[in-house]
């Protein structure tokens, strides 16, 4: 299984590397994007539960729990600006040093794509077949789990511009001198 771990994770971060060489954006901001993705997919989640549930308790505790959540996110996740994730891996990548996490969450990693890969017929068996639209969120949360972990597990390249924002910076010049030269009257 750590033949098929790695497999996966060096086919990420080449993946990785190209959407960084074509965006100027790395990793890091690649998996915090998708980290808020899925604290929204959660939240849906949470907020269905709690619009289909009869249960005055039950709608309580799911209250209660969402917005301990919610400020336990603002106090951790939200609060330090993704530059700072950036900075500290091009530190890290500039001394030489590989991500710790290809290693110290290699067994997460696994686990949570062994559970992508067995859960992935029984949630389409119980949509598909008992019509419980839910099961898609919560598989939708291993799945965005799973990919933030081999995210977080790659290397950036050192900082760039990327060649979709050169390209369109291409554009800018063009237009500022065709501006400048035809002032307004």
């Amino acid at each position: 299984m750590t033949y098929i771990d790695s497999a996966i994770l060096n086919l990420t971060e080449r993946c990785c590397r190209r959407f960084q060489v074509l965006t100027g954006r790395t990793n890091v901001w690649l998996a915090v994007q998708l980290t808020n993705l899925s604290i929204i997919v959660y939240f849906v989640w949470a907020g269905m539960y709690f619009w289909i549930s009869d249960d005055a308790t039950a709608r309580l505790l799911v209250a209660i729990f969402c917005s301990g959540l919610l400020y336990a996110l603002t106090q951790t996740v939200f609060k330090v600006p993704i530059e700072i994730y950036e900075a500290h891996a091009y530190r890290r990548v500039a001394k030489g040093f590989r991500n710790p996490r290809r290693i110290r969450d290699a067994l997460l990693r696994i686990s949570f794509m062994t559970l992508c890969v067995f859960l992935s017929y029984p949630m389409l068996f119980v949509y598909f077949n008992l019509r419980i639209r839910i099961v898609l969120l919560s598989y939708s949360l291993i799945v965005l789990t799973t990919v933030v972990l081999y995210l977080l597990a790659c290397d950036p390249l050192p900082p760039c511009a990327g060649t979709v924002r050169q390209w369109l910076r291409g554009f800018v010049p063009s237009r500022l001198a065709a501006s400048e030269s035809n002032p307004p009257s």
